[in-house]
Parts: structure tokens; C-alpha cells; sequence
């Protein structure tokens, strides 16, 4: 099993009733740090088993969507609308820590498997709902997808250029942040160890997308500044966003009056210090565009390559835009072990390449030891870890509980 170091939630169990995304990503991180994660499913199992881009693999149920978010999880499949599985799942919430869902609000209470049902079972549950808008409020029973919440939130409203924006993100970022904000609710809720009693846990999509985007709301909140999208452009300061050079793009950041002042000598302009138009931060802001085109000018004689060295060698942060294949090729993150690797996957077929969480825990990346589940590849050893015999388990598939 490798460095228990590496493993800090080992012995605790997670059932995660989670679908698609936001809930599978927040028990793919806890799974990482070592949970027993049994992902608890319906006959037809996660929707993402059918979702992704290889046809083939949707088929299987093993979909791309579903492999991405779910290594180093167990899979049981009960029927939880029949009275006999709504037993065996309540027998199984008093083996657990943590239960995870993304249900609809009330969905679960109509099953006769609410948070008050089950904190009988189990005193100590840590029950974490997942849902578009909370389990209140006048929009909490509407469905809520990841571009529903980021046009809802604000984000598509500062994404983009001023003539193309209103722009969705370009991956499912509001159903990340959700998992994220999720799995540390979790986590802290765990922290109190065995005096903690049952917890529910309560987590809005909306309100953690709103949560991340601290310092434009809190332009609007505090110095009355409404955000507007100002496509790769950084809105605290200027030079800082993305320019054009003579072959490719770089990000500069230059914040600080030093970074400017550099940036105006590396491109050949330091004329450009003086030059009252730019003297100040604000001057800077004021007329950022004059400047940027100054400076993209000046960088049409070289490379990206070639500008970004001369930055970060002259103290300017600055990197290249990069497409997905080029920075899973490069050396940063190939060396630092962020992809894992699963061989001759079971229903896949074949050698498959997923990501870990980027974190390290002393200076190694934590590690899940299976591959992505099969649908109800576990639901036999589950069982049997609850003590089922093997005929009470065949009763089960006969009356079609599992």
C-alpha cells in the first residue's frame, strides 16, 4: 500500500452517491489522501460512465468522464427505491464516515434517506450535499449545470473581450470549484476526530463559484466598481496580460513599478519609464492598450521562447500560452508526477493516463492503488465486509436489490 504518510485519511470510509462531476471530483480527492471511497450506484450507474470522447468506451460504460474523476474507488450498485435496498444502504451508512450526494434537494428525504434518517444510523456521519443552489432558497429545486451556474454567477459576464463576452469557461470550472470547496468542508469536518457528532454539510455550486471570485466582487462590494471583461487582460495592473510576438504568446505580469521598468529595457523601449503616460500605476491602466501595442511591436523580432527567457531573466514574470498537449508534455509537469498511469485497465481494455490532485505531501504525490471501478465490481466484497453470507447475497440479486 506504500507510506501510510502519504495515505493521511486512511480509515475513513466515504460513500460517494455523486454523479458526473462536482461529486466525483471532490471523493477523487479524498480518495487520493486515502479514503475508502465506495461509490454507490444505481443499476445503470453514474452518467459518466456514458460520457467523453471515445465512443467506444461510453459503450463499455467505462467513459473518459467517468475514468477522469474515479480512480481508486469501489463500486456497489443497489436499487435504493426498493425497500430491501434502502436496508442494505442504511446497513452500509453505519460502516461509513462521509456521505456524499448531488441530488436535488429533498431528493434524498423521498427515498427515506435524508440526513435525519441516517444520523440515527450513525451518530457521527458527516452527510456533504452538493446541489446547484443550496438546500434553500427560492431557486434550490431547480437543476443546475456547470454553464448554468457560471452564467448565474458572473463569470460568463467577465469572460471574454468587450465585443465577445458573455463567454462560458472553457471546462466545467463552477462544477470543480463545487467538488473543491466540497472535499475541504469535508475534510474539516473530520478534524474533529471521534467527538464529532453528525454534521450536514451544505454546499452551494453559486455560492462557492462566488466565493472564488474575491477580488471582483469585492471591487463591487467595497468601491462600488462593477467588473467588465476585458479578454486576456490583467485588471490590476499594466503591462500585465497576454501579448503578441514575433512567432507565439507570452503572459507578462509586470505588477510592480521595477517589473515595468524592466520590461521597457528588455524590449529596446526605455524611453518608455519617462513617458508620462506610463510614469505611474494608473497612468499605466489608463492607457494600457497605447502601451501593450509599444511593446508588442517591439517583440515582433523574436520568439515567445526567446521573450520569456528574457523576461523571468530580467525578474518579469512572464510564460507561454500553451495548448493541453504541450504542457502535459512539458518537463514542469511530466517530472512531477501529476499523471498517473493504470495498465490493461479492467472494461477499458487498455493502458490508461489520468491525473492525481497536485499536491505533494513530503515531496511525493499522493497515489490512488486502482484503477477506475467497472459498475458494481465491488459489490460482493462490500457486502461481505458487512457481514453478509453468500446466501443472504444471492437473495439480494433475486429479488434485484444489486
Amino acid at each position: 500500500m506504500g507510506d501510510e504518510s502519504m495515505k493521511p485519511l486512511k480509515g475513513i470510509r466515504v460513500l460517494d452517491l455523486t454523479n458526473v462531476l462536482a461529486g466525483p471530483f471532490c471523493c477523487h480527492q479524498l480518495a487520493h489522501m486515502g479514503a475508502d471511497v465506495i461509490k454507490v450506484e444505481s443499476p445503470t450507474g453514474d452518467l459518466a460512465r456514458q460520457l467523453g470522447a471515445d465512443p467506444e468506451l461510453n459503450g463499455k460504460r467505462m467513459g473518459v468522464s467517468f475514468l477522469a474523476q474515479n480512480p481508486g474507488k469501489r463500486s456497489i450498485s443497489i436499487g435504493l427505491k426498493q425497500a430491501g435496498g434502502k436496508r442494505l444502504f442504511r446497513r452500509l451508512v453505519r460502516s461509513a464516515d462521509v456521505l456524499v450526494e448531488n441530488f436535488r434537494p429533498g431528493v434524498m428525504d423521498r427515498l427515506g434517506l435524508g440526513f435525519d434518517v441516517l444520523k440515527q444510523e450513525n451518530s457521527q456521519l458527516v452527510y456533504c450535499a452538493i446541489s446547484g443552489f443550496g438546500q434553500e432558497g427560492p431557486l434550490r429545486d431547480l437543476p443546475a449545470y456547470d454553464q448554468i451556474i457560471q452564467g448565474m454567477s458572473g463569470i460568463m459576464s467577465i469572460t471574454g473581450a468587450p465585443d465577445t463576452a458573455p463567454y462560458r469557461v472553457g471546462f466545467p470550472v463552477s462544477d470543480t470549484i463545487g467538488g473543491m470547496t466540497a472535499a475541504f468542508a469535508i475534510v474539516s469536518a473530520l478534524a474533529h476526530g471521534e467527538d464529532r457528532k453528525a454534521l450536514f454539510v451544505d454546499v452551494s455550486m453559486l455560492e462557492a463559484t462566488l466565493a472564488t471570485m474575491g477580488w471582483v466582487v469585492s471591487n463591487y462590494l467595497i468601491a462600488g466598481r462593477e467588473p467588465a471583461p476585458l479578454g486576456n487582460e490583467n485588471f490590476t495592473a499594466s503591462p500585465s496580460g497576454t501579448f503578441t510576438t514575433g512567432n507565439g504568446l507570452i503572459n507578462i505580469a509586470a505588477n510592480k513599478q521595477e517589473q515595468f521598468e524592466a520590461v521597457c529595457r528588455v524590449v529596446g523601449k526605455p524611453e518608455l519609464i519617462g513617458d508620462d503616460r506610463f510614469a505611474t500605476r494608473q497612468a499605466r491602466l489608463e492607457h494600457r492598450f497605447e502601451l501593450k501595442g509599444i511593446i508588442e511591436d517591439a517583440m515582433q523580432g523574436d520568439s515567445a521562447e526567446h521573450w520569456v527567457a528574457a523576461m523571468n531573466g530580467a525578474g518579469v514574470p512572464a510564460g507561454p500560452v500553451l495548448t493541453v498537449p504541450q504542457v502535459l508534455a512539458h518537463p514542469q509537469i511530466a517530472g512531477r508526477g501529476m499523471i498517473g498511469e493504470f495498465t490493461q485497465v479492467p472494461g477499458v481494455g487498455r493502458d490508461i493516463r489520468l491525473l492525481r490532485t497536485g499536491i505533494k505531501l513530503d515531496g511525493k504525490p499522493p497515489k490512488v492503488d486502482t484503477p477506475p471501478p467497472r459498475l458494481g465490481e465491488h459489490t460482493e466484497e462490500i457486502l461481505r465486509e458487512l457481514g453478509l453470507g453468500d446466501a443472504e447475497i444471492e437473495d439480494l440479486r433475486k429479488d434485484g436489490l444489486l
